[in-house]
């Protein structure tokens, strides 16, 4: 019964249609990058997943864009012979959580308390516009989280433990953040994306002002990683996280200093440059940035 309700959502699928990932296919390589020998990062459809090789299974972080979910299991099958035992959605978007529906009923999927209602609500992601299916629509649809968390979660013990965090609202509102404290390793999925101004989604609890002190939070508040998986860029430092702070406090500043000023946000965007002091850092479509802008401006006093 579960297939069917799979294959029935897979036929609902707007932002990869059945035709289009038929005819894909091909190009549905997931790309491993190694950092231990039970640890990879899964690059490519979306948003960068990791594969933890425990002694019972495999915990698996975020399942990408619809259809990328057999790719996933068949290329974690190369890894190890151990089962996927448990998928951890960082958040609700759309290229971390649409695979969740190709995998198994054995998986048990965790995520923290607001994501669950958020993938159930299906609300546009702010800034990029466009309307998907809904494959989360009914409380017992396939992938939806069964365990959740509000503070913190630990699951598993010794060498497979694994520890869930959330700091508050950044990206989404329901941002967490999983640490595998063996390996001195973070996937801070899309509240860390790379080095850019990030997605600020209000329409599914993110807050550009609440941001900044987010990422000092978990910057300040998780001790014990060496390594960052970030949501779609390459493994960084604790000390570039601590700089990303840094760098979506100073975007913050400017806005707040730009409205304070009488600029109206088209004005502000069009005009504002990456401080010089944060190299490599880009700010992203304009248009995009201009909606951050703006609901920036009407959460300030």
């Amino acid at each position: 019964m579960r297939r069917v309700v799979m294959l029935g959502a897979l036929v609902l699928v707007g932002a990869v249609s059945v035709v289009g990932v038929a005819s894909q296919r091909g190009q549905m390589v997931v790309e491993t990058e190694r950092l231990e020998d039970n640890l990879y990062v899964l690059r490519g459809g979306g948003g960068n997943s990791a594969a933890f090789i425990t002694s019972d299974g495999v915990v698996l972080v975020d399942t990408k864009l619809a259809g990328w979910g057999q790719p996933l299991i068949d290329k974690i099958g190369e890894l190890t012979s151990n089962p996927i035992t448990m998928i951890i959605n960082t958040h609700t978007h759309f290229d971390h959580v649409s695979g969740n529906i190709e995998f198994p009923a054995s998986v048990e999927f965790v995520a923290h308390e607001n994501t669950l209602r958020l993938m159930r609500e299906n609300n546009p992601v702010r800034g990029l516009g466009g309307e998907r299916a809904h494959l989360f629509d009914q409380n017992n649809a396939p992938g939806l989280p069964e365990r959740t968390f509000s503070d913190t979660l630990t699951l598993g013990s010794g060498a497979d433990r694994v520890e869930l965090h959330y700091f508050g609202r950044a990206h989404t509102g329901g941002d967490a953040w999983v640490v595998f404290p063996a390996l001195r390793v973070m996937h801070a999925g899309d509240a860390f994306p790379a080095k850019m101004v990030p997605i600020m989604d209000s329409n599914n609890g993110g807050s550009g002002v609440d941001y900044p002190d987010t990422l000092r939070k978990a910057s300040e508040g998780i001790t014990n990683v060496d390594r960052i998986i970030t949501g779609h860029g390459p493994v960084m430092t604790p000390a570039d996280l601590s700089e990303y702070a840094d760098f979506v406090g100073a975007f913050l500043a400017d806005v707040r200093a730009a409205k304070a000023g009488g600029t109206s946000a088209a004005d502000f965007v069009s005009g504002w440059q990456v401080p010089n002091r944060f190299s490599g850092y880009n700010k992203g479509p304009e248009e995009r940035l201009q909606a951050y802008v703006q609901d920036i401006y009407d959460a300030l006093p």
